[in-house]
């Protein structure tokens, strides 16, 4: 099997292990705390892309009662579904959390590299 039709039979795996990589390396390389909560938003997203691409069946229906078809053959699974919404939903209240953070640190601090920030509080833990 070549490289490029294994590509495109897992395109929508393929594409959230590429931004899930993307997104870590921005969580660790990065000393900026705002890029640094840029690169967890996007390893969030990669993993709910590939909880979808995961859960989605071709070929089936959304889970609605509709034309009298009650056969759960003919329907996906709506509970990967629900736990996409559920972490999109805890993720944007991290999200949140983290930046009202980061503000507070940047009042404080008056910068936002993650490496500063450590050597001031370490000062003014030995003073």
């Amino acid at each position: 099997m070549s490289i490029g039709v294994l590509f495109s039979a897992h395109l929508e795996e393929t594409v959230a292990m590429i931004l899930f990589g993307i997104g870590f390396s921005l969580l660790l390389l990065n000393r900026n705390l705002i890029k640094k909560i840029m690169g967890l938003n996007i390893m969030d997203t990669a993993v709910y892309l590939f909880l979808t691409a995961k859960g989605y069946i071709y070929g089936r229906m959304v889970p609605i009662l509709t034309d009298g078809i009650t056969d759960p053959n003919a329907y996906t699974n709506p509970i990967p579904d629900g736990l996409v919404l559920t972490g999109i939903v805890v993720s944007v209240s991290v999200s949140a959390l983290l930046l009202s953070l980061t503000i507070r640190l940047y009042d404080r601090y008056h910068t936002l590299d993650l490496d500063k920030i450590i050597m001031e509080w370490r000062k003014e833990e030995d003073a």
